[in-house]
């Protein structure tokens, strides 16, 4: 029997393709989203199916809904974006996070946090495991993000312990996939767009620092594996433990767009964290998930996108000069 689900960020990338995935597993879901980054483009195929529901809200601000399962994934995920408004970034973690907690405990619902591989920070541990306590500076320009997220964390938490909500804890690692928002800063849709237009790559410092890329679908999986396995609270870490540096990702997106562009660094950003990967031993044995779309499968997936998008939509991409 379908439940029904509410989607905080649920226009956004990640929520657009979760709500997608939840109403063909046959739920009802309602997507929350006060739309600062998330787009009416991402979801807007989704009102075909009548069991679905979009709320223009603002999590920050409470609500009341009568809902089984929520999955909190409200909050700017990209420096350009949480870094606009660094204040207002930390107020959706933490009071946001206070108010589906609040919601959940009312109605009872299992309630979901996305949080994210930024609580490790610039980590002197590699790779890193969900009991590692990170190493983040608490004054930095990304601060408002890591810091928010990580008493996000806390609240949840605390709410499991104090008031026996039924929580469960994502630790989200580098995801890309259609959707992504060509402007939002991030590595992977900064060198598709820069690519596609033949324009030099950016990459900061001498590329060497590294991440671990996981693709949309795969995520997902894992994220839905989490919601529905009774018994397991996390942090759970869910992302690709298959490292690459930033320099072999430009040439790999070069080398499957065809490209003219050429790699070009720039001076690396304060508090840029040097390596990036997820130890994912919890997830393989508490639900049996790992990844399955390695690098180049999942580029091409995403690089067709913004190529149509840059057809379909080519005013998008003007914003971007």
């Amino acid at each position: 029997m379908g439940k029904r689900i509410l989607v905080t960020g649920g226009a956004g990338f990640l929520g657009s393709h979760l709500s997608e995935k939840l109403l063909k597993q046959g739920h009802d879901v309602v997507c929350l989203d006060n739309f600062f980054t998330g787009n009416k483009r991402n979801i807007r195929h989704l009102f075909e199916y009548d069991r679905f529901e979009l709320v223009r809200h603002d999590v920050t601000e409470p609500i009341l809904l009568e809902v089984d399962q929520i999955y909190n994934l409200a909050c700017p995920a990209s420096p350009i974006h949480y870094q606009y408004n660094p204040v207002k970034t930390t107020k959706t973690s933490v009071m946001g996070a206070i108010n589906v907690l609040g919601l959940a405990k009312r109605v009872k619902a299992r309630v979901l946090q996305a949080s994210t591989s930024e609580v490790y920070g610039d980590p002197l541990v590699h790779p890193q495991q969900e009991g590692y306590w990170g190493h983040v500076n608490p004054i930095g320009i990304r601060s408002c993000y890591d810091e928010g997220k990580r008493v996000a964390e806390t609240l949840f938490f605390d709410y499991h312990r104090q008031n026996k909500v039924d929580i469960r804890v994502i630790r989200i690692f580098n995801t890309y996939g259609p959707r992504m928002h060509p402007n939002d800063g991030r590595v992977v849709s900064n060198f598709i767009v820069q690519a596609l237009r033949n324009e030099d790559i950016t990459i900061y410092g001498d590329g060497s620092q590294t991440r671990s890329f996981c693709y949309v679908d795969d995520l997902l999986d894992g994220m839905n594996l989490l919601m529905n396995t009774d018994g397991i609270t996390g942090p759970m870490n869910i992302g690709n433990p298959n490292e690459f540096t930033i320099k072999q990702l430009a040439e790999a997106v070069i080398r499957i767009t065809g490209s003219k562009s050429k790699i070009v660094a720039m001076p690396l950003p304060s508090d840029d964290p040097k390596q990036r990967q997820p130890d994912i031993t919890m997830a393989k044995q508490e639900l049996g998930w790992e990844p399955k779309i390695q690098l180049e499968q999942g580029l091409m997936k995403t690089i067709n996108y913004f190529s149509g998008l840059m057809e379909s939509e080519p005013e998008i991409f003007e914003e971007i000069r």
